[in-house]
């Protein structure tokens, strides 16, 4: 029997507390879900409500409860250790699966106005538009994204492969006459475009117009996945799917809780590439960094991470608004190491830099 995809959450955050240790038995599931049918929740917070009174969560697992519940309900937020936490990275997949990952030590003085304090907070996110960019972006983005071949395969005048069940088909028909030699090539599929934005507090003046970018990229883009980063590594993909701009800015407003804050970018990269989902989004992917660079933690964690990137990327690109200026040139220790490992290092300054490079990744290719 197949599970109604509307109840696939609640089974599955039950899943989630069971495998992290709570005493989730069959009964309390069935319990919480008539509950929340009851209940008719005008809100996230009542399922909440629902969920930590029915499984009787106790108070000192309730941050852990709490994580779980943002995970399934809310999607991937990732959070990095704030000052006086511990050194570790824990990520939360709707699997309710957790894994450790070590992070460095804050050494480094690289990146002047990056901070490391964790800074949690909600923004009002303006719609305007971005005046022809996004215009262009809506018009242009469908015919010129690169494209990688697929497996399946289609009719073609001049193919690479005999379309043998045609063929045989069409001989049937003709009591085994054989008149034309049917062939088939491979389909091709747009590559996917996966966007890492940087919230951070040295990105303050970006952050917004990313964010306007990047929901015009998931409208037109037949795939896309944004994530951004900051303290935390929060997965905004699924707020940024409504057409509507202002409804879809504030999902992802509310559910970014790091703007302005520290910076660790080196932790949330390599905290993505922990979670197989998340890295699985990466292979083959375009992948483009919307960042300063301003990493203050250890730049060693940042280049591994790059590195790692990159190798399952079809193309790595990290912009940045230093790069407006044509004789720019990295100063601090992260940028300067990454610079082997990435395709390109290039104007992120604004909405139309960022939209032509977009445009011109099948050209680059």
């Amino acid at each position: 029997m197949t599970l109604p995809r509307a109840l696939s959450p609640f089974v599955g955050f039950a899943q989630a507390l069971r495998q992290a240790g709570f005493a989730v038995s069959p009964d309390q599931t069935a319990s919480f879900i008539e509950a929340v049918g009851v209940l008719g929740p005008r809100d996230l917070t009542d399922v909440w409500r629902a969920g930590r009174a029915l499984f009787s969560v106790p108070p000192e697992r309730l941050a852990e409860y709490d994580a779980l519940f943002r995970a399934i309900f809310l999607g991937q937020t990732v959070a990095a250790p704030a000052e006086g936490e511990d050194d570790s990275v824990e990520a939360f997949e709707p699997t309710g699966e957790t894994q450790e990952i070590e992070v460095g030590q804050d050494e480094s003085e690289v990146g002047g106005e990056a901070v490391t304090a964790e800074r949690l907070g909600r923004r009002e996110l303006a719609t305007r538009d971005d005046d022809a960019a996004l215009v262009q972006l809506h018009r242009e983005v469908p015919g010129a994204l690169p494209r990688r071949l697929s497996y399946r395969r289609q009719r073609a005048n001049r193919g690479t492969r005999m379309d043998m069940r045609r063929i045989l088909r069409e001989a049937a028909r003709r009591e085994g006459d054989v008149l034309r030699l049917f062939e088939t090539r491979r389909k091709t599929r747009q590559r996917r475009v996966l966007l890492l934005i940087d919230v951070s507090g040295s990105m303050k003046e970006r952050s917004e117009a990313s964010l306007r970018l990047a929901h015009a990229v998931v409208q037109v883009a037949d795939r896309a996945e944004v994530f951004t980063l900051g303290t935390r590594l929060t997965r905004v993909t699924a707020a940024l799917r409504p057409a509507d701009k202002a409804q879809a800015l504030e999902r992802a407003g509310a559910l970014i809780a790091d703007f302005d804050g520290g910076t660790r970018i080196g932790e949330a990269l390599a905290t993505y590439l922990a979670v197989p989902r998340f890295a699985g989004f990466a292979r083959g992917a375009a992948v483009i960094v919307l960042s300063d660079g301003l990493e203050r933690g250890d730049p060693a964690a940042m280049v591994d991470a790059v590195a790692r990137l990159s190798r399952i990327a079809w193309r790595l690109d990290w912009l940045t608004p230093l790069a407006r200026d044509p004789d720019y040139a990295p100063e601090t220790a992260g940028l300067k190491a990454i610079l082997p490992l990435i395709d390109t290092l290039a104007d992120g300054a604004d909405t139309a830099a960022i939209t032509d490079h977009i445009l011109n990744l099948r050209r680059a290719a």
